[in-house]
């Protein structure tokens, strides 16, 4: 955490970074080796001086001084840091202000890509970078090459250690289990899985949002994915699963090979997935419809595909898709049925597309979309009228 500290004053430290040294110092032992820092923070000073501190010094202090002016709200400042002189105390308050402050209120921050080691370590992935994944004791667990995380048949015992990756509204993020099997991760998904599948045993992980799989095949080993109502077991295939908590509407959709789905809320309800086929639940109980599987995999290529889709469905994928809120006041949008494609257009694009459906207003601030009854329609005649009230 030293070079942390000297990255910070010498400004070489990536946002990351700042998100990391917060998350170390959310630790209470942490803390404590904070206070300690203080203590010697004349010494850190002595030690590391053909770095300029001085100078370093000259502009943290600057910075404090603003800081007091704009008065910033003392909750994001936390009770021990008035003791700080110069170091970790001003890493924390940029950071709170950076995320918090009004200046950045019309382009919201996306949260951060991160990853929970067996040891309970969190890394910050940032991916335009390259890094070597570290365990507490000094073991290679794996390696980011920008947006993907590969993970080698390394051995790590007897027992299974498992990693957990959350990947924010706004991104996606790809994944190389030990295995050689494929994983993407949809925005908003938590994925748990092993370090190393062990010989002889399933290979399980636990998925909550959304998540494309290409199985490595492995005829002795079955691999099956757990979500909060359904299992998926296969050996060796392509599919998809979406299981969002929050929606209870989990279901997946078979691209290549077999798959056999697993009611866990019944156990003798089980049904045997062909390629095209979705398993979802009605009434608590599986049912298999043919599709067109392209609709519910195109966000692996970052599109966005809408066929005869509900505006209600619609607002869930939108949030999702581009870390937004969004509140719909307008009732009447949740009537219409939408069919569109989107590859890289903005959510200011993707608006004006649906208002040729149903016209609507629309405002965008602070990262919220609220969408409001026209104040205007378009009449017969292809004239404008305010469209008052009864």
């Amino acid at each position: 955490m030293k070079t942390l500290l000297i990255k910070y004053l010498n400004e070489t430290i990536s946002e990351a970074e700042k998100y990391q040294l917060v998350e170390w110092l959310k630790n209470s032992q942490n803390e404590k080796t904070f206070k300690e820092f203080v203590k010697i923070s004349h010494r850190l000073n002595k030690q590391y001086a053909e770095l300029d501190n001085e100078k370093a010094y000259l502009e943290v202090m600057s910075r404090i001084q603003r800081s007091k002016k704009r008065n910033f709200p003392k909750k994001l400042i936390p009770h021990w840091l008035k003791y700080a002189a110069v170091i970790v105390g001003v890493a924390i308050v940029g950071y709170g202000v950076y995320i918090n402050s009004p200046l950045n209120n019309a382009v919201p921050v996306a949260p951060q890509i991160t990853l929970q080691l067996e040891d309970g370590s969190i890394f910050i992935i940032d991916e335009n970078s390259h890094n070597t994944i570290v365990n507490s004791n000094g073991e290679v667990i794996s390696q980011q090459i920008n947006n993907q995380l590969i993970y080698d048949q390394t051995t790590f015992g007897e027992t299974l250690k498992y990693n957990m990756l959350k990947v924010p509204y706004g991104k996606t993020f790809n994944l190389s289990l030990s295995d050689g099997s494929q994983v993407v991760l949809n925005a908003g998904t938590t994925f748990k899985y092993p370090v190393n599948f062990l010989p002889a045993q399933d290979r399980t992980v636990f998925l909550n949002g959304e998540a494309y799989f290409e199985i490595a095949e492995n005829l002795e080993n079955p691999f099956i994915v757990k979500t909060e109502d359904l299992d998926i077991k296969v050996l060796g295939t392509h599919f998809n699963v979406n299981s969002y908590a929050e929606t209870n509407m989990t279901s997946s959709v078979l691209v290549q090979g077999r798959v056999t789905a697993e009611n866990r809320l019944f156990n003798e309800d089980i049904k045997v997935l062909q390629p095209n086929d979705r398993v979802f639940f009605e009434n608590d109980k599986l049912k298999v419809e043919n599709v067109d599987v392209q609709k519910f995999v195109a966000w692996v290529q970052g599109k966005m595909v809408f066929v005869d889709d509900s505006f209600e469905v619609i607002i869930m994928k939108l949030e999702r898709k581009y870390n937004v809120k969004i509140v719909n006041n307008y009732t009447e949008l949740e009537a219409i049925n939408i069919t569109a494609t989107f590859a890289n257009e903005s959510i200011e694009e993707v608006l004006r597309t649906f208002q040729t459906y149903k016209n609507f207003d629309w405002t965008i601030k602070g990262g919220v979309v609220i969408i409001n009854k026209p104040k205007y329609v378009v009449t017969k005649k292809g004239k404008m009228r305010k469209d008052f009230p009864l």
